[in-house]
C-alpha cells in the first residue's frame, strides 16, 4: 500500500480557509463601513435639511415680526386719526350750540341785567353780572328754566351795593345747556 499523507492537504485546506475567512472578514468590514458612511452622509443631509428648514422658517418669523410692527405702528396711527377725526365731529356737532347759547341768552336776559362774564366748562355754564334787583335776577332765572336749550339754572352768590345812589345786585349763575331731542334730530336729517 501507498503511503498517503493527508496532512498537508489539511493545513492548505486551513490556510485557504483562513485566508478566505479574513477576505471575507475584510469584506464585511469595508461593507460596515460603507454603509455606516452612507448612513453618516444620510444623517447629516437631513440634519442639514432641518437647518435649512429652521433657517427658512426664522427668516419668515423675522419678516412676519416687521409685519407685525409696521401694523402695530399702523393700528397707533390709526387710532390716533381716529380720535382726531372725533375731536373735529366733536367741534363741528357743537359749533351751533355756541351760537344757540348766546340767542338764547338775549332771549332771556330781561331789561335791567347786564352780563358782565360768561365761561363754559363743558355743558356747565357760569355767567356773573349786575342786575337793578333781585327780582330782575329772578326773572331770569325763570326765563333760562322755560328754555329748551337751558336748564337747571342755580344762583350761586347774589350781592346788592349801593353804586351813586343806586342800588345794583352783583350775581352769580350757573345752569346746563342741553340739546333738545327734537332739534337734534332734525340737524342730522
Amino acid at each position: 500500500m501507498a503511503k498517503i499523507n493527508l496532512l498537508p492537504w489539511r493545513d492548505e485546506r486551513r490556510k485557504e480557509q483562513k485566508t478566505e475567512f479574513a477576505i471575507m472578514l475584510g469584506i464585511c468590514a469595508v461593507v460596515a463601513l460603507l454603509v455606516w458612511g452612507v448612513i453618516h452622509f444620510y444623517h447629516n443631509l437631513l440634519i442639514e435639511y432641518q437647518q435649512n428648514r429652521n433657517q427658512y422658517i426664522t427668516s419668515q418669523i423675522e419678516l412676519l415680526d416687521k409685519k407685525i410692527e409696521e401694523i402695530k405702528r399702523l393700528e397707533k396711527e390709526k387710532q390716533r386719526l381716529l380720535a382726531r377725526m372725533r375731536a373735529i365731529e366733536l367741534l363741528q356737532g357743537n359749533r351751533p350750540l355756541i351760537v344757540r347759547l348766546f340767542d338764547e341768552l338775549v332771549r332771556s336776559l330781561p331789561e335791567g341785567v347786564s352780563v358782565n362774564k360768561v365761561s363754559q366748562k363743558k355743558t356747565k355754564i357760569t355767567i356773573e353780572g349786575v342786575a337793578q334787583s333781585n327780582a330782575r335776577v329772578s326773572s331770569f332765572m325763570r326765563n333760562l328754566e322755560s328754555s329748551e336749550w337751558l336748564k337747571d339754572p342755580e344762583l350761586d352768590i347774589i350781592q346788592a351795593k349801593d353804586n351813586k345812589g343806586q342800588r345794583i345786585s352783583n350775581f352769580t349763575l350757573r345752569f346746563s345747556q342741553v340739546v333738545p331731542l327734537g332739534e337734534d334730530e332734525e340737524d342730522r336729517s
